[in-house]
């Protein structure tokens, strides 16, 4: 049974191989070696046989057709000779088709050929026309770039990239094209930007022309509404300037009232910003970057430029202070630059804000108060300050007419004005004391009535009782006198030079000519006189003629103040109204005078004094004075009679005069009365005869004569003669040797040496009891009279018992 199945699967693998493609016969043979063992032998022989059955049904079927393949092939050989005919005939044929093909073709390729070319060309022509705007385009980029007109480059540049290069974006030369354009648009930012620093730089060198340009303008704004207030009594009006090119409707209403201040305006109208900076550099250049989207690069740019350009204007340079076109170079240049920012504020949008220029203006002007305390601090000259506060006030003005704050800067005037005065002090300083040189310091003699009247005109000089007097004459006060007053009014007028257009109120220009005034007077005046004063060439003579001229200038203050009140009409009795302390200031030097009189009578005292040759161990007087007091009386006696004959044409002066004089004898008195008691009581001195005591006492006689003589009239009886009391007292006590008396009455107020003090009589006592111990004065009286010599030894413990008791009471 195993073998009948393996029959029947070989013939299942026959019929598969028989009916599948050979390609996938693989798996079909494999199962004949899968199968039982000698399978594939089975197999074979299996395969043999359908061979053989095939060969037999191949056979039988060739015997079947055999007879009509003979008859097809006798057929087909009947047919040859006539194909051989046919083929001869074709071949023929196909020659004459093919000669005459040839010219066909070569028509036909010609035909062919021009077809393509005018298809090509009608391709061409459709790309040239979708070509040609990009390229006129492009054309005419370059025409604007080559003429300059780099804004509309940008626009045609923007159109060309976004229009008409995306149509042609295939071609190669619209690629080229389109890599130039952000070339082309750095080339114009760099074009644009290097105009803009030709403009800042052309900006910087003319910003003082523009500035200056301003400020003139400015002042002839102010100086022509001036004098419309003054015609027309219109109210003052807000000046506008060159930014804006023209003026107000109410300013042009003003014109038409005044023809010939509108011609002057209208060729200050003539002048704009624009004439004189061309700005297009800086809208080309906005515009350029506004449209390349940089604005804000450009305006950062712009603004740190010009904040550089701005610290540079506002340094000033070192020597500014040395001249008024140093200040006006430098306000020129600071106005200039400002204008310029105005104009950039207001005809472009965003480039600067108010709020920058205000930050810009803020720093500026701390820097300009700054340069400007330290530059005046330097100016000596008054007219150099004055220029420079005109030239603030201008500068201030024009800066306020574009709207800047200026409130700073008129503070600051009240700075330059203490300045102001300090210089104007030290000026009229410097004329005072040439006032005070030249003067010879004696009366004005007046020969005639014109001479009065020159002097009278300058210097409020009243004298009733003089004028009573007849031709020649004097007046009292020196020369320096109407000099020195004339010179306060022009002080007075230089100072109100400096409150002209400052807007200050009356009361507040009064005020400052008052303080300005009353510091020439109690300093610079004052410190002068004081000075003169002490001068070593002023003699006495000269001290009581400076004591009669301050009189007069004290007297001519009430003059000044009027002076004042007519320039400011700001009456002196207002409340808060400050007062002139010409009066305080002249008293001050009269004292000063009076007391220098005093030393200078006592330094020449001094100088007599050192002149005294005594010799104290002499046994007898002279018999004289000594020569030295006698020249020391004369020169008294001729000095109090030049003080007794100075001119006195009114009481006041008289008792003036004489009132010196009254002061400067009794000090002179006092001073020869101590001098001479402390030669007495000089340690130097060891030893005093008896008869150096009575020379001594001549002189002494000589000051009480002269005390007694009335030198200078006024004084009561014997009042002189007081100041030399203590010494007439000590001498007498030795001279009459009362000690007793002195002893006995010591401390009692009725006492007769109630004068003389028990330590100076032990000293000039001692010195005499060392010479009579030395020279044996006292000899003779050793028989008559041995007692004496005990006496002296018994007052000498006596007086040494008084002063340790006032010693130790003190």
């Amino acid at each position: 049974m195993a073998e009948g199945e393996s029959v029947t699967e070989h013939e299942r693998i026959l019929q598969e191989i028989e009916s599948t493609d050979s390609a996938c016969v693989g798996p079909t043979l494999r199962s004949v070696y899968d199968d039982q063992p000698n399978a594939h032998q089975r197999f074979m022989e299996k395969l043999d046989t359908r061979i053989r059955n095939h060969d037999r049904e191949i056979e039988k079927m060739c015997n079947f057709h055999h007879q009509g393949f003979v008859d097809a092939i006798n057929e087909l050989l009947k047919v040859r000779a006539d194909a051989e005919k046919l083929k001869v005939q074709v071949t023929d044929t196909n020659r004459g088709f093919q000669e005459a093909g040839k010219e066909v073709i070569g028509k036909t390729e010609d035909i062919i050929r021009c077809r393509i070319q005018q298809r090509n060309i009608a391709t061409v022509v459709d790309r040239l026309q979708l070509c040609l705007p990009a390229l006129e385009m492009y054309s005419k980029l370059k025409e604007q770039m080559s003429g300059k007109r780099y804004y509309s480059a940008l626009k045609t540049m923007n159109q060309l990239e976004h229009v008409y290069l995306p149509k042609v974006s295939q071609y190669r030369f619209c690629q080229i094209m389109a890599e130039n354009l952000p070339k082309l648009r750095e080339e114009i930012k760099d074009i644009s930007m290097s105009g803009l620093k030709d403009f800042l730089e052309s900006i910087r060198k003319h910003s003082d022309k523009i500035g200056e340009t301003a400020m003139k303008q400015a002042q002839e704004q102010k100086t022509f509404h001036a004098a419309l207030h003054r015609q027309t009594n219109v109210s003052y009006r807000k000046p506008m300037y060159i930014i804006n090119g023209h003026g107000s409707e109410d300013e042009n209403e003003l014109k038409s009232k005044s023809p010939m201040l509108e011609d002057e305006e209208t060729e200050e109208e003539v002048l704009s910003v624009q004439d004189l900076v061309d700005f297009t550099p800086v809208y080309r250049c906005l515009h350029i970057y506004s449209v390349l989207g940089d604005k804000e690069v450009f305006e950062n740019y712009y603004r740190k430029q010009r904040k550089k350009q701005a610290r540079l204007v506002l340094q000033p340079q070192a020597n500014m202070h040395e001249t008024v076109e140093g200040y006006r170079r430098y306000f020129s240049q600071i106005v200039g630059f400002f204008v310029v920012e105005d104009h950039i504020l207001h005809v472009t949008q965003g480039l600067v804000t108010g709020t920058y220029t205000t930050e810009l203006w803020t720093m500026a002007q701390s820097k300009i108060i700054a340069a400007l305390r330290t530059h005046s601090s330097y100016c000596t000259d008054p007219d150099l300050v004055l220029e420079l506060k005109n030239l603030i006030v201008v500068f201030a003005d024009t800066l306020q007419g574009y709207g800047f704050p200026v409130n700073r800067l008129f503070d600051l005037l009240y700075e330059v004005r203490d300045k102001y005065n300090e210089t104007l002090l030290k000026k009229w300083a410097g004329v005072f004391r040439d006032i005070f040189e030249a003067d010879n310091y004696s009366p004005i003699p007046v020969a005639n009535e014109e001479e009065y009247r020159a002097v009278v005109s300058k210097f409020p000089f009243q004298d009733p009782e003089g004028d009573k007097l007849s031709f020649p004459k004097k007046l009292p006060m020196s020369q320096s006198v109407p000099q020195i007053y004339m010179q306060v009014k022009e002080f007075i007028y230089a100072s109100l030079k400096f409150s002209e257009s400052l807007h200050r109120s009356s009361t507040e220009i009064d005020d400052m000519l008052r303080k300005s005034t009353n510091l020439l007077l109690t300093r610079t005046l004052n410190s002068g006189l004081q000075n003169l004063i002490k001068k070593p060439h002023i003699g006495l003579t000269e001290l009581v003629q400076i004591i009669i001229n301050t009189t007069h200038l004290e007297q001519a203050c009430k003059y000044l103040e009027d002076f004042i009140t007519n320039i400011t009409n700001i009456s002196p009795e207002t409340v808060h109204t400050t007062r002139l302390y010409g009066l305080s200031t002249f008293k001050d030097a009269r004292h000063a005078a009076e007391e220098e009189i005093y030393t200078k009578l006592n330094q020449k005292i001094d100088e007599f004094i050192q002149l005294a040759d005594y010799d104290w161990t002499m046994a007898e007087p002279d018999g004289r004075a000594s020569g030295y007091l006698i020249d020391l009386i004369n020169f008294l006696r001729s000095t109090f009679q030049v003080f007794t004959n100075l001119p006195s044409n009114n009481n006041d002066h008289g008792a003036m005069s004489g009132k010196v004089a009254q002061t400067a004898c009794m000090s002179a008195c006092k001073h020869l009365s101590t001098s001479l008691t402390q030669m007495l009581l000089d340690s130097e001195l060891k030893q005093i005869s008896m008869g150096a005591v009575q020379q001594f006492n001549l002189d002494v006689i000589q000051c009480e004569l002269f005390a007694s003589s009335d030198p200078v009239p006024g004084f009561q009886e014997d009042t002189l003669q007081l100041a030399f009391l203590d010494l007439r007292q000590l001498l007498d006590l030795f001279m009459i040797w009362d000690w007793s008396t002195y002893l006995a009455d010591y401390g009692q107020p009725n006492s007769k040496y109630l004068r003389v003090n028990p330590s100076t009589a032990l000293i000039l006592l001692e010195k005499m009891k060392d010479v009579n111990k030395k020279n044996n004065i006292f000899a003779q009286f050793k028989k008559n009279d041995r007692d004496r010599q005990k006496l002296i030894d018994t007052v000498v413990k006596q007086l040494r018992s008084l002063v340790n008791g006032m010693s130790q009471h003190s």
